[in-house]
């Protein structure tokens, strides 16, 4: 079983209680939009990572990450990009790879929207996206999320929130 913690947009703002939140976690995921590479040193000395970059990333966070990841965890076909679209609106570049070769997670940020849908229209993949964690943007509400997997089966999922935008922790 491996636990994950998976964040995105942070945009150069990393809560401390993300460390709190995280402790127990196998893994870290970021789903993009960093905004610092200060944020991939902090993830990558605390845990395990995987790391995408997102669209406000410079050149230096692109050199260090992917603009894609698919890997395989726990029985889990995985595929994390940054800007992936929602159901059933997906991004026009994404959404042949998602119909010819689905995923059975497809996580992405960009949105600042808290996601978490299945889609019977690609054989029940799970869309999963965190939401925001840092600072810039509309969301209302700063959130990650944490949750396990083992042999195929994704359980404990939680959302955290941190709190509204704007207040600092």
């Amino acid at each position: 079983m491996k636990t994950i913690g998976l964040i995105s947009d942070t945009h150069g703002y990393l809560d401390g209680r993300v460390f709190d939140h995280f402790s127990h976690c196998d893994e870290v995921w970021h789903a993009g939009d960093l905004g610092s590479s200060k944020i991939i040193d902090q993830l990558e000395a605390f845990k395990p990572t995987r790391i995408i970059f997102g669209n406000i990333d410079s050149a230096e966070i692109r050199a260090r990450t992917e603009e894609n990841l698919h890997f395989e965890l726990e029985g889990f076909s995985i595929w994390m990009t940054h800007i992936g679209g929602a159901p059933p609106k997906y991004n026009p570049q994404v959404k042949p790879i998602l119909k010819s070769n689905t995923p059975d997670l497809f996580i992405c940020g960009h949105s600042h929207i808290l996601r978490v849908i299945r889609d019977p229209a690609l054989n029940n993949m799970l869309y999963i996206n965190p939401g925001a964690a840092g600072q810039e943007g509309f969301h209302k509400f700063r959130t990650i999320l944490r949750f396990n997997l083992h042999d195929g089966i994704i359980s404990q999922m939680e959302v955290i929130e941190l709190g509204k935008r704007g207040a600092i922790a």
